[in-house]
């Protein structure tokens, strides 16, 4: 058959068939979204102006990422749905738990009006600021993935959220509608993630590049081994006043390098958490920039460090500039290929129960305050630890930067991978092409 009779044939075929395609099509995209659910991506960025995070999952805008929030909340429209004050999700919006409480019984005011809007209590993490909200319904919008790069078709799905007022917005990052709450509270954004889609209750975060919410394996460019199997373990610790929050069990602090281990001399058990009080322990933040230490870990932690550093005798020490209060000639230490600089290995020791210690290399552990100082990048805690249940060490954004942390509330487990530099990979090597 010659080409002119071919082509006006294939012609004929793919209009009689095009129909059936766009169905099939319009089908598949329809039961892309149906149970089982498939785990779901999305990108982190850095703001360069405040230092916070932002994930890009809210379809009004960016929102900020609070690793120790209890809600979703952002600005809403005049328009928007609210839930009623009778609800389970109101109950949950305003009790102190990490489990659904259960729905409560009618006020007198929701007996007299069945319908009345619950209200919720958002705060600001940057300022600590609150103000009073409608619990609402926010869409959302995020890719599916395997773990190696992104499922064909997006997703949208709603979670319950907070209205919150423009002025809540104070220190935000320029263009965030709100924040994203990620801690074990049963409105965050992972515990909704895995009741209403079965995802099940890991997250991963890697700053800064990507979220990751479901079981999955989780690849990054660049290094070919599935990572979330290969890296270290540890048991999360429950902090019975701030329960939706991420503990570590450390136990103590140590400076490791070519002049041998040098321990910080911390008073005895001053990195425990009391189960009594809440006070002490040592917890994440992605709000947070620098790790802060309680005044009786800093002073030892600091001469351990120093004292490690000057041992060979061929590092400058330079004036502090503040917030720092430790500051080194940058020109006098050796560079590496890979991490950074030659410096001590800052390893927090952690209790039986973890598979190895957290370690941390100039990468995380030094910042560039000058054209020439180099910092250690860790702060001193205000007298008093900011609480009565405030924890003796908050481990900042720029010490978790280019770790994988995969976050298992059922097992009660965090999995870490300490600086990936070394590995060829980096947070920001996950595939976002599908």
């Amino acid at each position: 058959m010659h080409l002119h009779v071919i082509f006006p044939l294939a012609i004929s075929l793919l209009l009689v068939l095009s129909p059936a395609a766009v169905r099939r099509c319009a089908a598949q995209e329809r039961t892309d979204d149906a149970p089982p659910y498939k785990p779901l991506v999305s990108p982190l960025a850095r703001d360069s102006a405040t230092s916070l995070y932002t994930i890009s999952i809210q379809d009004s805008g960016p929102l900020v990422v609070d690793l120790a929030g209890p809600l979703v909340w952002s600005t809403c429209t005049s328009d928007h749905p609210t839930l009623s004050c009778s609800s389970r999700e109101c109950a949950s919006a305003n009790g102190d738990g990490v489990t659904p409480a259960p729905a409560p019984a009618p006020r007198p005011s929701c007996r007299k009006r069945p319908n009345c809007a619950c209200t919720a209590h958002p705060c600001n993490p940057v300022t600590g600021r609150c103000a009073a909200g409608d619990l609402t319904s926010s869409p959302m919008s995020a890719n599916t993935t395997d773990g190696r790069s992104l499922l064909p078709h997006p997703v949208s799905f709603s979670t319950v959220a907070s209205c919150a007022p423009e002025n809540l917005l104070q220190s935000l990052p320029a263009g965030a509608v709100g924040v994203a709450g990620l801690s074990r509270a049963p409105l965050s954004l992972p515990s909704q993630l895995a009741a209403r889609r079965g995802l099940g209750s890991r997250f991963a975060l890697c700053l800064p590049g990507v979220a990751v919410f479901g079981n999955t394996t989780i690849y990054l460019m660049g290094f070919p081994l599935e990572l979330t199997a290969i890296i270290g373990r540890t048991p999360l610790v429950k902090n019975p006043k701030r329960s939706g929050d991420y503990y570590i069990p450390a136990v103590a602090i140590t400076m490791v390098w070519t002049s041998g281990d040098t321990p910080a001399a911390l008073p005895p058990r001053a990195l425990e958490l009391d189960p009594a009080t809440g006070l002490g322990g040592v917890t994440l933040s992605t709000v947070a920039q620098y790790t802060a230490m309680r005044s009786d870990v800093y002073g030892p932690f600091l001469q351990a460090f120093d004292a490690a550093i000057g041992a060979p005798g061929t590092v400058k020490k330079v004036p502090e500039v503040a917030p720092f209060k430790l500051c080194y000639d940058g020109w006098s230490l050796r560079p590496l290929k890979r991490m950074g600089w030659d410096v001590p290995i800052i390893r927090l020791e952690l209790a039986a129960g973890a598979s190895s210690n957290w370690t941390m290399y100039s990468g995380n552990s030094l910042v560039q305050v000058g054209n020439r100082t180099m910092c250690l990048a860790f702060l001193e805690m205000a007298a008093g630890g900011g609480s009565d249940d405030g924890p003796a060490v908050v481990i900042g954004t720029h010490q978790l930067e280019d770790n994988l942390l995969v976050f298992d509330a059922d097992n009660e487990e965090l999995r870490f991978s300490g600086i990936l530099r070394g590995s060829g990979a980096t947070c920001s090597s996950f595939n976002f092409t599908a």
